[in-house]
């Protein structure tokens, strides 16, 4: 969980949007959304104001960046996006990693909101703030939130974090997007469309003719216990006999690889036709996410980026 939230909200994540962003762009919202005194103890600190304060140009680079910033203020996603609010349109942001243009929320009102109490927090830290204050407070709530899951919670969680790597393979081919499902426009001009699911977790289909069909079913499993790791391929065997009853083509399973017999794995889930290391994939990082990225560019007929 911490190595692929280090992909979507923490400062790696930040680092990497911004090292892609024009910088002038940046600093003009900053002067627009951050206060002058703000500014001034972050200065004097060294401390990037963007590390701080979110901004729309952000944002919109990397939506996942909203939880970034809700975790500095130190706010669990259960009270930062109940409802009364008004945070509720970003939760998908955070969670899915996605940007819907026409039904894009307000982010000015957002950081100008979030301006306010970041400021407070900026003023607040006694002596000052440091650099080091900015790195580690994420991660007080963000250790909170990852101790109270169980080990549903873990699995939920990580299926959201392998369909934000997936969005990163497809994004540059995505035609439309809604809730959990996303088009992509292929190589053939045929829509492709990738939905987050259960049974499969992520569930690939062709719209051939105004009817679906069943390509890849994905099956996610985010523990790390090699004691446990027969049953979780035990799980995927389940629900990729359902897939396959219903006409899907591929079977993958996404799991811990580490310290694991792969003819154990096989043997629990002979349906499945492709394993992956999911560390690697949360990561984006290692041949198994090279080997995913190209399958999956493959299956769903669009170039390998």
């Amino acid at each position: 969980m911490l190595v692929a939230a280090r992909k979507s909200v923490l400062m790696d994540a930040l680092s990497e949007a911004l090292g892609e962003l024009d910088p002038t762009a940046t600093k003009n919202q900053i002067l627009d959304y951050v206060p002058a005194d703000a500014q001034k103890i972050l200065a004097a600190a060294g401390i990037r104001d963007e590390h701080v304060f979110p901004v729309p140009v952000v944002l919109e680079k990397k939506p996942a960046l909203v939880g970034y910033y809700r975790l500095l203020l130190g706010v669990s996603q259960k009270r930062f996006y109940r409802k009364g609010t008004g945070m509720g349109p970003l939760k998908g942001m955070e969670t899915r990693g996605l940007l819907n243009l026409k039904k894009r929320p307000d982010l000015e009102r957002f950081c100008a909101v979030m301006a306010e109490n970041l400021a407070e927090l900026v003023r607040q830290v006694s002596p000052r703030i440091t650099a080091r204050d900015v790195s580690e407070l994420p991660l007080l709530t963000l250790g909170a939130q990852l101790y109270g899951s169980n080990n549903n919670a873990i699995g939920k969680q990580a299926t959201l974090d392998v369909y934000r790597s997936i969005v990163e393979i497809v994004k540059k081919h995505i035609v439309n997007q809604d809730g959990a499902r996303i088009t992509v426009r292929n190589a053939s001009k045929r829509k492709v469309v990738i939905t987050l699911s259960s049974d499969p977790d992520i569930r690939i289909q062709e719209d051939f003719e105004g009817k679906l069909r069943n390509i890849l079913a994905i099956e996610i499993k985010g523990g790390t216990d090699v004691s446990n790791a027969h049953n979780r391929a035990g799980e995927a065997e389940k629900s990729h006999r359902k897939a396959k009853n219903q006409g899907f083509r591929d079977y993958w399973t996404i799991i811990s690889l580490a310290g694991v017999d792969p003819s154990m794995l096989k043997q629990e889930s002979p349906t499945t036709n492709e394993w992956f290391d999911v560390a690697q994939v949360l990561t984006r990082d290692g041949t198994d996410w090279k080997e995913f990225r190209r399958r999956f560019a493959g299956a769903v007929g669009i170039p390998p980026g």
